[in-house]
């Protein structure tokens, strides 16, 4: 028996109200207190679940109940908006891009940053269409469960997880460590501690509070930037003090490519992991009220950041550093004296602002951990969910927050405080290296999704004019992202086998590699713990239509018919800004 939802999401907006008309005004700290009491639960989700539950499969089990999660729908437009744009602008690109300069060359950053991005756009309008349709708590890796096989979404999901787990403590560590850049002298765990109370107090003010943290960090980042890119266009012109002319003599001389072919697809490895967190909007579909209108936006503000923030940014950081530039030898992942924007102003002899865009990089470390506590909170909810972890990881209080996931994450956060030791650097690095892959195999698997969904919808004889949002990109860009990931994960390998520059090595191949056995080992450990053997869902079993919230295809229909009609009378440049935006 198929289970299907045919009203609007108000499950979570109903547990709100019910939860707020429990709680007496007896004051501020009371309700505090019991925000902290258990998600109510109202009688037409327990009826709903309770009268499937014996006829349900696993999948369409799992697929019920993160449809009807108990997450707070406190998400607002703007929020997602920002949250698309800067959800991934952090130490990928501000400090990362110096390794991948130094290593490609000015045309081998710009080639691989612009194909990364053309795949990265394509698996993210796929996973808008999923997301909309679909809006569930835990998003990506409850889509690998049911149109892949669940196996497949216990390694996606727990990977994931671990992969934001490990960022939480290194994102506060490289904060403390980019602190000295104006003083040196004072412990780092002094700052790990300040930040680390100011994570955990954000996380604890919910999913509104995450939003309006994300809305704040990355509206300074967007600025920054746009500010670095008109600072830029100056310096590149001889608008500088020095009044040179620089253009594209960076370009010239040393030349465009650094190291080959070879240094070009160790920078495609480099800015792939950039992108990382780009997928996160995915996340928010169960906590915003109404996603069918907010969550394209939302997905269509990912094409401006990568033509904006990335592309443009980077192209004008190729003009103004040269790849062969010492201080680009500096620690990639932290030091914030290595990062091609800092030597870029400081080159531009401009006095002062090279600390301005350290504060900018502080805040985006800060935010890239803010981050990484919701996901993973998620993620674990999700996988607590789905049956694929502990049942009390689970737990969502009054005020919709996935308590027992957010401790468990600020917790191992505390790991953070051994910035003080000379051993930090090798224990981040094979902690890393477990989950080094996860971005990759996210996007994989969200491409192999939405062409399964696209496949399962044709199979039925249904068409995407009930679809409330279409992929721009469509099932071939889906195909065009997972043929693009595939090579990544080949360049991956190669580049970990025959390091660039050196000899080959099991050490330095195991920590460029070791996130790929550990998703086969998740993968297996879920076949063995299941007894489930088959390799995936085949297409008359597949499930488009439990959890979806827009099942009225007519209405759908009409819907969009009308919006292109309003929209055909609007002036073409009005139509150009609205298919972008």
């Amino acid at each position: 028996m198929r289970a299907e939802k045919k009203e609007e999401p108000s499950v979570a907006r109903e547990n709100e109200l019910s939860a707020s008309s429990s709680i007496e005004k007896s004051g501020l700290w009371t309700s505090f207190k019991d925000s902290f009491k258990p998600a109510i639960k109202t009688e037409t989700l327990t009826h709903e679940i309770a009268v499937d539950e014996e006829e349900l499969t696993d999948v369409q089990r799992a697929a019920l109940k993160a449809s009807n999660s108990q997450l707070s729908r406190s998400l607002k437009s703007r929020h997602l908006q920002m949250i698309a744009i800067g959800s991934s602008i952090g130490t990928g690109l501000f400090v990362g891009s110096g390794s991948a300069l130094r290593t490609g060359g000015s045309a081998g950053l710009i080639i691989a940053w612009t194909l990364i991005s053309t795949g990265v756009y394509a698996t993210i309008q796929g996973l808008g269409e999923l997301s909309v349709t679909l809006p569930v708590s835990g998003g990506f890796n409850l889509y690998a469960t049911r149109f892949i096989e669940p196996a497949v979404g216990f390694a996606v999901g727990w990977n994931y997880f671990m992969q934001f787990f490990v960022l939480v403590p290194l994102e506060l560590v490289a904060a403390s460590l980019t602190i000295k850049y104006w003083n040196s002298t004072l412990n780092p765990d002094i700052f790990v501690a300040i930040f680390f109370v100011a994570v955990v107090f954000v996380t604890l003010l919910g999913v509104k509070g995450y939003g309006e943290a994300e809305f704040i960090f990355s509206m300074v980042k967007v600025i920054a930037i746009i500010g670095f890119i008109i600072l830029g266009i100056v310096l590149i012109c001889g608008g500088g003090p020095s009044h040179e002319f620089i253009g594209g003599k960076n370009w010239r001389e040393p030349g465009p490519f650094a190291n080959g072919f070879k240094g070009v697809c160790s920078v495609f490895v480099t800015a792939a992991f950039s992108f990382g967190g780009t997928e996160m909007v995915g996340l928010t579909a169960a906590e915003t009220p109404n996603p069918r209108k907010t969550l394209p936006k939302a997905i269509k503000q990912v094409f401006w950041r990568i033509c904006l923030f990335y592309l443009v940014s980077l192209t004008i950081v190729a003009c103004l550093v040269s790849y062969d530039d010492d201080r680009l030898l500096g620690d990639s992942s932290v030091d914030a004296t290595a990062s091609p924007f800092v030597i870029a102003v400081v080159n531009g002899g401009i006095k002062g602002l090279p600390s301005v865009i350290n504060v900018v990089i502080l805040i985006a470390v800060i935010s890239v951990g803010n981050s990484s506590v919701y996901a993973t909170s998620r993620s674990l909810n999700s996988l607590a969910e789905q049956g694929m972890a502990p049942k009390w990881t689970g737990y969502i209080d009054r005020a919709g927050r996935p308590l027992v996931a957010i401790a468990i994450t600020d917790t191992f956060a505390l790991f953070a405080f051994i910035a003080a030791s000379d051993k930090q650097e090798e224990a981040f690095n094979w902690l890393l290296a477990l989950s080094g892959i996860s971005s990759i195999a996210t996007w994989i698997s969200i491409n192999v999704c939405h062409i399964r969904f696209r496949n399962a919808l044709s199979y039925q004889g249904r068409s995407t004019d009930e679809l409330p949002y279409v992929s721009q990109a469509g099932r071939w860009g889906s195909y065009y992202g997972l043929t693009l990931n595939v090579l990544v994960l080949v360049a991956q390998f190669w580049i970990a086998l025959f390091p660039l520059g050196g000899k080959p090595s099991a050490y330095d191949f195991f920590l460029s590699y070791l996130g790929l056995p550990v998703i086969l080992v998740s993968w297996l450990f879920y076949k063995v713990w299941k007894r489930q053997w088959r390799l995936y869902i085949p297409i008359e079993e597949l499930d488009i239509d439990t959890g979806r919230v827009h099942i009225d295809a007519d209405l759908i229909r009409q819907e969009k018919e009308e919006e292109r009609e309003q929209l055909s009378k609007r002036a073409f440049y009005y139509r150009i800004y609205k298919f972008w935006c």
